[in-house]
């Protein structure tokens, strides 16, 4: 009970010391709080969307899945209205009603703007039946009666101002038609940000599937008593093999499949940010408990003096460490569910529709914030406590100030030279990979152990480096620069450590920076080296280009020739009778100039002839194929042909790596027209002296089909410039939170060694030193320190960075560049980190009295 009483005095003897810790504590606790209510919440939605729309059982054609496309003609796969007769023939069959739907389609209001939403989610075309108002409800006018009437979803109208009586366009791989808004439904449960369209069914049969007396699954409701498992097993017998059967279950569990990999990848990068910033965090406690149990020597000495062991002592820092882990945790779980809420209206913002009404907060999230905090706290806390228990009673008492730590110990710098050197022999070997699987875990390796070494090091490096900067930054300021150089070598140890912590979040940003500008300078290079293309015409989210759209962009004036790319599902065969599931391009001749491949056997250019392919190096290696060959392939919906293998192109670039092209009219003789897919994407080319006035025309050709977008090559290299560039502000804005937490440190930093010094600054300001020249040295010494951590993080980051970009080369991004603005920016704004960072601590410094100062031990 003693230990307990005492660190709690010292606990709240202390709390503004304590405060800064916590709040990395919180800061840290509240990013996975808020990442698991995040995705939890978004589980909720859509778990309750997946209920309110499924049946007890569902059935779709056997290639097709409640309603997706297939890959190869981009409408949906269907089978005759006579299937929905045999299924209401089942035995525990209440009703069976015919559904038609389609992700396949673009909506455009009078303007030719797209009214489908931008953050990823489909535009969804559907025909009206009685089973829709499971989901919706209509809010105004009245449902689809006719071939003119169309109804959307109250959150598309909103957003769009659209009212009855307004004409939308639907653009599907059949034709367009128009309609006018006839009524408005609202979703019973939270639409995460899906467009939806209703038609009646006639309308949608003939307009998204081709012609009437199709649909594209059947929704089947049991009878009373029946299982949904027992009617499945019904339906089947009823209606034989040739069809995908569902249940409700099943239905959901494959829905929350679709979306399971954007809530992954969203969640667990969330997650490893917040490992970084209680791994920055880290380093704050640690400097915290260090700094607070070297200035309670003499009080430790004392107790130690009076009975207290060292496993009290021990016990009573560790309690300290628990009580702040507990009240960081705390904090940080309730500002996590904020965080989460932010970030659902951050999302809404974007297009994805979340409703508070679904807040999900499972008792397991502040279970694992509290333990995760408190946990971590307690280890940070572990070392700083067992110095604590070492403390001589004998020698606190002697000893009123502070023990210095003039030098790391030797075995220190050894251990850290150590890691140092085997991390950048991995990463080396990263660099000098041959394959990309050994590659990435050798740059692992490498990552961790020069991170360790760094740490581990830091101490060392301090001196050298901090007199380095002295030199050039802090000499201009006369003695006080030469004060604040001595007060950042007067600890070493507590130098590195406070500069370790804003390391860490820069060395990442300068990784990302070297790997991101290559990745652009690759693509660039390769662009410019193999593209011959004057213009590329795709669609963003991989749509199919529709007939019409290609027909009105081939009439553009000024064009030399359109070549199409489209992308053919097969099974291919080799020699050996290897068979492997893979896709061809069909394109025509016309491609080998639009797009520049080297071959290593061959010419492409037989390969465009008749029953003739090419493959790529790579899968030539692999199943020892050679020129001359023939291949079995089987086209998917159509027959199998056996080609000859003319050429084989290098997997060298960066461009269509692994590609296996044949030409168009091949594709033609071997797959029917209605099975025939559309392109991809078209690569066009001006005549000579005609490309400015031919790429107008070609954007005003697709202007009534916003789905799709022109570019040229300068265009192209933008765009993959903006997007490589919005990703890394992403990440930015997610290592924000690191460096946050590390200023944080460098504030309690120099707070609690202002604290330290007050007896030293109470004599300083008594012989005349005066309080803007006390503030001046602390924020220079404030600056020196954030200076040495950023040349640390930097120059760490950029190996990393360097080696990354070899293994990538690998792949085809052969291009090393060091965005050497990015760095010298991020160089220079850490001064100005540490000048903000020594603001309050200068300010309450420059605020003591001085005659206190003096008397105080």
């Amino acid at each position: 009970m003693s230990v307990l009483k005492t660190s709690l005095r010292n606990f709240f003897a202390h709390k503004g010391r304590m405060a800064l810790s916590a709040v990395a504590v919180l800061l840290s606790v509240a990013f996975v709080s808020g990442t698991l209510v995040f995705t939890d919440t978004m589980n909720t939605t859509f778990d309750k969307l997946f209920a309110s729309t499924a049946s007890d059982v569902t059935l779709s054609a056997k290639n097709g899945d409640a309603g997706d496309e297939a890959p190869d003609t981009g409408r949906p796969e269907a089978f005759p209205a006579s299937v929905v007769a045999e299924v209401r023939k089942a035995e525990g069959v209440q009703d069976a009603q015919g559904s038609v739907v389609s992700t396949s389609v673009t909506v455009v209001d009078g303007d030719d703007k797209n009214v489908g939403p931008t953050s990823g989610a489909p535009t969804i075309a559907v025909n009206w039946s009685p089973n829709e108002l499971r989901s919706v409800e209509i809010t105004s006018g009245h449902e689809p009666r006719g071939p003119t009437d169309v109804v959307v979803d109250g959150a598309t109208a909103e957003k769009h101002g659209l009212k009855a009586g307004d004409e939308l366009r639907t653009i599907s791989v059949t034709g367009d038609f128009t309609a006018k808004i006839s009524g408005i439904v609202d979703f019973k449960v939270t639409n995460p940000g899906a467009t939806l369209v209703y038609f009646d069914t006639a309308t949608a049969q003939r307009e998204l599937l081709g012609k009437e007396g199709l649909f594209t699954q059947v929704l089947v409701d049991a009878e009373p008593g029946v299982s949904d498992d027992a009617l499945k097993a019904n339906i089947a017998a009823a209606v034989g093999d040739g069809y995908t059967l569902q249940t409700a279950a099943e239905a959901a569990d494959a829905g929350r499949e679709d979306v399971a990999g954007f809530l992954d990848v969203m969640k667990y990068a969330m997650l490893g940010f917040a490992g970084i910033a209680f791994l920055v965090g880290i380093f704050l406690i640690v400097n915290t408990f260090s700094m607070l149990v070297a200035q309670r020597t003499r009080e430790i000495g004392l107790m130690r003096a009076i009975g207290s062991s060292r496993r009290q002592v021990n016990r009573s820092v560790l309690v300290e460490a628990v009580l702040l882990g507990v009240v960081g945790s705390v904090a940080g779980v309730a500002a996590g569910v904020g965080l989460a809420v932010g970030l659902m209206e951050l999302m809404s913002s974007m297009g994805m529709e979340l409703s508070t009404r679904d807040l999900t907060v499972k008792w397991t999230t502040p279970a694992v914030g509290l333990a995760l905090g408190i946990v971590v706290t307690v280890l940070a806390a572990y070392v700083p406590a067992r110095r604590a228990g070492k403390v001589s009673p004998m020698a606190a008492l002697r000893d009123a100030g502070t023990p210095a730590d003039g030098k790391a110990g030797r075995v220190r710098g050894g251990i850290g030279l150590a890691l140092t050197a085997a991390g950048a022999a991995a990463l080396v070997g990263a660099a000098r990979a041959d394959e990309a699987g050994p590659g990435s875990l050798w740059l692992g390796v490498g990552v961790v152990l020069t991170l360790l070494g760094f740490v581990v090091i830091g101490p060392l490096l301090a001196g050298a480096v901090v007199r380095a900067l002295g030199v050039v930054v802090l000499r201009v300021f006369g003695p006080v620069g030469r004060m604040a150089e001595r007060n950042a070598l007067r600890n070493p140890r507590r130098t590195g450590a406070t500069a370790a912590a804003l390391m860490i979040g820069l060395a990442l940003v300068a990784c990302l920076s070297v790997v991101g500008s290559s990745m652009v300078a690759s693509a660039t290079e390769e662009l410019d080296r193999s593209v011959g293309a004057d213009f590329i015409v795709q669609s963003g989210t991989g749509q199919p280009i529709v007939p019409q759209a290609q027909a009105a962009l081939e009439k553009a004036p000024g064009l030399d020739h359109v070549t199409e790319y489209r992308w053919a599902d097969a099974t291919v065969t080799d020699p050996r009778g290897k068979g492997m599931e893979t896709g061809l391009a069909a394109t025509e001749p016309t491609y080998m100039e639009d797009l520049r491949r080297e071959t290593t056997a061959g010419t492409l250019a037989d390969a465009y002839g008749p029953g003739a392919m090419s493959v790529g190096s790579d899968y030539a290696a692999e199943h020892a194929v050679k020129v001359g060959d023939v291949l079995t392939v089987a086209f998917k919906g159509g027959e199998t042909a056996k080609l000859k293998v003319a050429a084989i192109t290098a997997d060298t670039g960066g461009v269509d790596n692994g590609a296996m092209y044949i030409n168009a009219t091949t594709l033609a003789e071997h797959v029917p027209a209605e099975r025939l897919p559309h392109s991809l994407l078209l690569l066009a080319s001006a005549k000579d002296g005609q490309e400015t006035q031919t790429y107008q025309a070609l954007k005003d050709a697709l202007a009534p089909y916003p789905q799709y977008k022109v570019s040229n090559q300068a265009d192209y290299k933008e765009e993959l410039k903006d997007q490589v560039g919005q990703l890394l502000n992403i990440v930015y804005g997610l290592l924000a939170l690191a460096i946050v937490v590390a200023v944080l440190g460098v504030v309690n930093t120099l707070a609690l060694s202002v604290v330290e010094r007050t007896r030293e600054i109470g004599l300083m300001r008594a012989i005349g030193l005066s309080r803007r020249q006390l503030r001046r040295m602390i924020r220079l010494e404030s600056v020196v320190i954030a200076l040495f951590g950023a040349l640390l993080g930097l120059g760490l980051g950029m190996g990393w960075g360097t080696a990354a970009q070899k293994l990538l080369a690998l792949e085809g991004l052969g291009v090393l560049e060091i965005p050497w603005p990015t760095i010298l920016t991020v160089f220079v704004a850490s001064a100005f980190v540490g000048l903000f960072a020594a603001l309050v601590p200068a300010f309450r410094a420059g605020r003591m009295n001085v005659l206190n100062a003096i008397g105080s031990e």
